[in-house]
């Protein structure tokens, strides 16, 4: 490393967020500048550990190290390069994804790990700005023909890596637009839509084909998918949303996360002057304590709701790591997202009973009460029953796997026991031909898994297609996550 002694020497810093009442007005990134003056120091604290962990936390298998060091030595153009040899798209997770590398760091043993996410997207960024992202096409073509269903980050990851090996792909999209949770899913305040749009140039530019507004299954059959491309990878994401069946729930009002997020973002894209589901100056309860909630939570301040609760069954999570998820794993612990700082009441260990009627037809309250676990379930904690004022509901709990009727009636794929479509160690499915990446065959994931997937899968396609391959294979797909 080039400063041997810098974690000696220099603390973690990150870059400072627009202040709340500035930040609410508009829907921009949150994030301040960072110079490179402060990032250098910053990558001089990666130490020369012997054994990076860092690497085997992040699923992609990025080169941390490598790429610390050559900012710290203002070498930005080869470390870009170091960077794109194992991610496609770092742009995308320097922004979303919440870091297992840094959970794995070593100098986090005992102290606060290296800022690995903001070097990251500050080499993508300023690479973009040097105009050293530039299209890469291939040398050779081979005449094969490649169908991905789906745009989303694993999609993407995919048809990226089997253009620049030369095959003809085409990625289908059901909605308007590329991009799939990236586009409509992802507020713009964590991550502005241009970096996923110049990132779709430059594949267009590659060579790969993009077709919208086609819904697999309906507008096209898989029949007619196997019969004009050579292999199909489906990498549709796992999109069925869990439900909360309590007395009330058909009431006007309640919605899933994802009815409601899309909306915000197609007032931004410029195709709705407002969005149809409109918080501003109303009772807001979102129930459910992970990211998507922190992502309906930071669009409703936006909007101007006038009040907002985020309910969470689980317990609060300690501040420090607990030692049931002990270094180098995923420390279960109290996260503050930008969207909790800008206001909301955060609620654990409660559960919600029922939604209450306004003789209208629509939500006006909810009934709650507080739970323990005990012995691995949730108990009523006696005497702890309330209600809380709710105009609107947003449901975040996850979700339980890909919409998968028409994969299986219709592509004779299997499902595995927990409803995601089971695949080999070489990414196929029981059908020839047929492959799956991404959360339609791990489940709900990160996005950081979702590329490491595309890229694997791409690899094993091109094999199964031209007997060999020069693509990475960055995991195995039966490989346990590190989180």
């Amino acid at each position: 490393m080039g400063d041997v002694q810098g974690f000696l020497k220099h603390g973690r810093e990150l870059p400072s967020r627009r202040p709340v009442p500035v930040r609410i007005k508009d829907w921009k990134e949150v994030y301040e500048p960072f110079g490179d003056g402060k990032l250098e120091t910053q990558a001089s604290r990666c130490m020369d550990c012997g054994i990076p962990f860092c690497n085997n936390g992040c699923p992609l298998g990025n080169l941390i190290p490598d790429w610390n060091d050559l900012v710290y030595r203002d070498c930005w153009q080869e470390a870009i390069e170091r960077l794109h040899a194992t991610n496609n798209f770092p742009e995308f997770t320097g922004r979303l994804c919440p870091a297992p590398c840094e959970a794995a760091c070593v100098l986090g043993i005992n102290q606060d790990p290296v800022t690995i996410k903001q070097v990251e997207v500050s080499i993508i960024d300023k690479a973009w700005e040097e105009g050293w992202v530039q299209p890469i096409r291939p040398d050779v073509k081979t005449g094969k023909k490649v169908a991905v269903v789906g745009s989303g980050p694993a999609g993407l990851a995919a048809a990226q890596q089997l253009t620049r090996a030369g095959h003809d792909v085409v990625v289908f999209e059901r909605a308007d637009r590329i991009g799939g949770l990236l586009r409509y899913g992802i507020p713009e305040f964590k991550m502005e839509k241009r970096h996923l749009d110049r990132r779709i140039d430059q594949m267009r530019a590659e060579g790969t084909e993009f077709r919208t507004g086609v819904d697999v299954g309906t507008d096209l059959t898989a029949d007619d998918l196997r019969a004009e491309f050579d292999a199909v990878v489906l990498a549709g994401g796992a999109t069925a949303a869990r439900d909360l069946p309590i007395p009330g729930r058909e009431l006007e009002g309640i919605h899933q996360a994802m009815e409601y997020l899309p909306l915000a973002n197609r007032v931004q894209e410029g195709d709705l002057p407002a969005s149809p589901i409109d918080v501003a100056g109303k009772h807001v309860v979102i129930i459910g304590g992970g990211d998507t909630g922190a992502d309906c939570l930071g669009t409703a301040h936006r909007q101007g709701a006038a009040s907002i609760s985020q309910f969470e069954i689980m317990p609060k999570p300690a501040d420090s790591r607990p030692d049931h998820t002990p270094w180098p794993t995923w420390p279960l612990i109290y996260r503050t997202a930008s969207a909790h700082e800008e206001g909301g009441d955060r609620v654990f260990s409660v559960n919600t009973e029922c939604f209450q009627d306004d003789g209208n037809g629509r939500v006006k309250a909810l009934r709650a009460h507080e739970v323990k676990l005990v012995d691995g379930r949730f108990e009523k904690v006696e005497g702890t029953d309330f209600e809380l004022p709710a105009d609107f509901v947003f449901l975040s709990m996850g979700f339980t796997g890909p919409e998968s009727n028409w994969i299986t009636e219709q592509f004779g794929v299997e499902l595995d026991g927990r409803s995601n479509v089971a695949r080999d160690a070489q990414w196929s499915t029981n059908v020839p031909g047929v492959f799956v990446a991404g959360d339609m065959g791990r489940g709900q994931s990160l996005i950081v898994w979702a590329i490491a997937e595309g890229r694997a899968c791409a690899a094993a396609v091109d094999e199964h297609l031209t007997g060999s391959t020069l693509l990475p294979r960055p995991i195995d797909p039966t490989a346990a996550p590190i989180r």
